[in-house]
């Protein structure tokens, strides 16, 4: 990246390759190969279809909570297996907080979209991601979470059905 360096100055090479210092990603190749074949001894196809049936199932249970709001489509068509949603009354971060004390992981914040928070009039937001690896039973666990944080919170253990 530089031509010469001298202790008055240094004249450095023209683009690109003044951008290209340091050892080239060798380690992350190495696992992006790995990875690329993971997922296709999977099958893509097989992945979606998993991912697909987890979204459409945690957005059925989920939709049981009390106080709770799903930003975006509410039924698993046309849509991801990452979920934003709020909790009524109580900020993203103390959600988060509140699951990870009981081992579930989730983010809070803006996401990279805080536009999109302020179209939507929330603060921020709690996002819970499903993929591959995600079970039933983790979703399960989610659902859980959230019910008691919104109890703790003020809320009552309550479901679209009845009482939890």
């Amino acid at each position: 990246m530089i031509e010469v360096v001298r202790m008055t100055g240094s004249t450095y090479a023209p683009p690109p390759y003044r951008f290209e210092a340091g050892t080239p990603p060798i380690a992350q190749a190495v696992g992006l190969h790995a990875a690329i074949r993971y997922v296709s001894a999977l099958g893509m196809d097989r992945i979606a279809a998993h991912e697909h049936e987890l979204t459409a199932y945690a957005l059925a249970e989920m939709s049981g909570v009390r106080g709770l709001t799903i930003l975006g489509p509410t039924e698993a068509v046309d849509r991801g297996g990452a979920i934003s949603f709020t909790l009524d009354g109580v900020h993203p971060h103390d959600v988060m907080q509140m699951l990870d004390s009981r081992g579930i992981a989730i983010r809070g914040g803006h996401h990279c979209a805080r536009p999109l928070h302020d179209r939507l009039g929330v603060q921020s937001s709690c996002r819970a991601s499903l993929y591959l690896y995600t079970t039933q039973a983790e979703i399960d666990r989610l659902v859980e979470g959230l019910d008691y944080t919104s109890a703790f919170f003020g809320g009552r253990l309550a479901t679209a059905g009845g009482t939890r």
